[in-house]
């Protein structure tokens, strides 16, 4: 777990960071996001130890971070934007440095090294020099090196910045399997990256925190209501009675979009504090009639950052 509380950081006369607090639970995917010059590099770096704070604390498993700081790092494996990578190295003479960096015991190296290695998926380049690597690569060794030592928490900024799709999906997969076995912090201009792999979300602005939740309960919060798209097969009539007698639903407009073939759609305004899609489904089931799409239309992650740190 990580605690940082009341956390400040003054470089002169400029506040960078202004009173930020919240707490990392343990074996959680937090996502931790704002606009350039929010704080969050700084945050972060402070989070790692990298610089001290004005005032405020932060405790890594109960160890403060400037006055136990070899304990408090020994659990975290940190991966900046720009990998610190050396590449006239092979990967393996690499993460044999690290290792002598986080004092990982020879006897155990070995069988540490080839984990991780196939971890990450890089046995295949393990004698390759790194600058020799695609970015991809290179990005990988970056998530290696932050494994080394086993730490139980994964500081991850930017992980899939400057990669192409393909690499961004194997780098997602990667961050999933981690997840498994480590509380993972990403920092990431990529919204959409946030929203499939985090579990919750921290939003600063202007070194301040601005909004601590989960995406869906930010995003109800921001809706009002929770929205539906509910498109199917079938009597127009018989489905919107069925629907306005399900409890939570506010309201609801119905559209024929082809009289021929019976097809409609229909959008559904709940409470926030009602999940009504079990009870659609069962009510389509009842009525024998058949769903051709069932999508949220709550505010994305993206429409909610724009939202809480514009002000609108």
């Amino acid at each position: 777990m990580i605690e940082i509380d009341n956390l400040v950081k003054h470089y002169g006369d400029q506040k960078a960071v202004n009173g930020i607090s919240f707490i990392v639970n343990d074996d959680e995917v937090l996502g931790f996001l704002g606009p350039n010059g929010a704080g969050k590099s700084t945050t972060m770096n402070i989070i790692t130890g990298y610089l001290s704070s004005t005032s405020g604390s932060v405790k890594v498993n109960g160890h403060d971070i400037l006055e136990e700081p070899e304990l408090a790092k020994e659990h975290i494996g940190y991966l900046p934007e720009l990998p610190p990578l050396y590449m006239d190295m092979t990967v393996l003479e690499y993460l044999n440095f690290v290792c002598d960096l986080k004092k990982v015991k020879k006897s155990e190296r070995k069988e540490q090294l080839a984990k991780i290695l196939a971890m990450v998926k890089i046995v295949d380049v393990a004698d390759r020099l790194i600058g020799n690597l695609s970015k991809g690569y290179k990005q990988r060794v970056g998530i290696a090196q932050a494994l080394v030592g086993n730490p139980d928490i994964l500081i991850l900024d930017e992980p899939t910045v400057g990669l192409d799709p393909n690499q961004v999906l194997e780098i997602r997969k990667l961050i999933r399997t981690l997840a498994k076995d480590h509380t993972v912090i990403i920092s990431s201009h990529i919204l959409s990256e946030i929203q499939a792999v985090c579990d919750r979300v921290v939003i600063i602005n202007k070194g301040k925190v601005a909004a601590i939740d989960t995406i869906s309960d930010l995003s109800k919060r921001l809706s009002g209501s929770s929205k539906l798209l509910l498109s199917f097969k079938g009597d127009a009539k018989k489905v919107g009675n069925g629907i306005r007698s399900i409890p939570g639903v506010i309201d609801f407009k119905l559209r024929i979009s082809d009289k021929e073939v019976h097809e409609a759609e229909v959008i559904v305004d709940s409470s926030t504090n009602n999940d009504i899609r079990t009870s659609i489904f069962f009510a389509m089931s009842k009525l024998a009639t058949p769903i051709l799409e069932f999508r949220s239309l709550d505010p994305t992650l993206e429409e909610i950052f724009l939202s809480i740190t514009s002000g609108k």
